[in-house]
């Protein structure tokens, strides 16, 4: 291996080790209707597929959104079954993929293996709390499906808490409620990277599986 090789994954290995650049979510009292629909949207079964009505839908969505994502994740298997695992728990949960796909950018970088410095894990940076709140100890987030599931709930969660303010909820997710940073980099990254159009209405409509404050 020559010195440049060297040096070239000494750089690469330090970038994959740095901690996510993400708050975290903060402990706080729940009523019990809240907790138990938040278990009870955990526990569903899961799906395959994303959650678009037709495969043409389908099929255009994941061509796009995988040509998009193929630097930041650049395995194509690994690819297609986190974008079509998101777009379901996403929009089960009521929440916007494509939104979703933002919020991950800014909390992990795509990153499953995420750790930041008050110890949010994985994909959508969630804070281990809300295993012991709503989940349990098989429960473990830097699973795939399990991750984004959390994640599209809590943050579902969230924009219940603050009566659809989608800013405030995203403040409420990183823990910087009533500040504008966290907020806007994530609707930032979201209009610039992953803002997408169907050409039909064709998402299925799903029953926001959140909380309801």
């Amino acid at each position: 291996m020559n010195k440049t090789t060297h040096i070239g994954l000494l750089i690469a290995a330090l970038l994959l080790a740095q901690p996510a650049q993400a708050g975290g979510q903060r402990e706080e009292a729940m009523s019990a209707n809240a907790r138990s629909s938040l278990q009870r949207a955990l526990a569903d079964t899961a799906v395959t597929r994303t959650a678009f009505r037709n495969v043409a839908d389908e099929t255009a969505w994941l061509k796009e959104m995988s040509r998009r994502l193929a630097k930041r994740m650049p395995d194509e298997a690994e690819r297609l079954e986190f974008l079509t695992t998101l777009h379901w728990e996403a929009s089960r949960a009521g929440v916007d993929p494509q939104m979703m796909l933002g919020l991950i950018q800014v909390e992990s970088g795509f990153r499953k293996y995420a750790v930041s410095p008050v110890g949010a894990r994985g994909y959508t940076q969630v804070m281990p709390f809300w295993v012991k709140a709503i989940g349990n100890t098989d429960h473990n987030l830097f699973q795939l499906r399990t991750n984004l599931r959390y994640g599209a709930l809590i943050l579902r969660h969230y924009i219940d808490i603050e009566r659809g303010d989608l800013y405030r909820a995203l403040g409420r997710y990183n823990g910087s409620l009533g500040r504008p940073e966290y907020p806007n980099l994530v609707v930032g990254a979201w209009k610039r990277h992953w803002d997408y159009t169907p050409s039909t209405q064709s998402v299925e409509n799903q029953t926001p599986a959140g909380s309801r404050s």
